[in-house]
């Protein structure tokens, strides 16, 4: 988010406000959403392992992204991979 707000030539925190007023979420919850929707495409088209989509997509590991994606979808990218083929 430094490197965003610097780019507009911002604080990070007057940045984050203004992101948040814009978009009606912080600029963390929609990175993460980002993520979780590349890896939705990635399940839905892809055979590579879960944990190279997590490291794809920017998690630094396969648990945190079952955690976040199964929080956000309401399940797991596993259960998400085998109910769209």
């Amino acid at each position: 988010m430094v490197e965003l707000a610097a780019l507009v030539e911002l604080s990070s925190c007057h940045f984050a406000k203004v992101f948040k007023q814009s978009t009606g979420t912080t600029p963390h919850q929609y990175l993460l959403s980002c993520r979780v929707e590349k890896a939705k495409q990635l399940l839905s088209q892809e055979r590579m392992p879960l944990a190279e989509i997590a490291q794809r997509v920017g998690f630094h590991d396969q648990s945190r992204f079952t955690s976040t994606f199964k929080k956000r979808v309401g399940v797991t990218p596993k259960q998400y991979r085998d109910h769209k083929i």
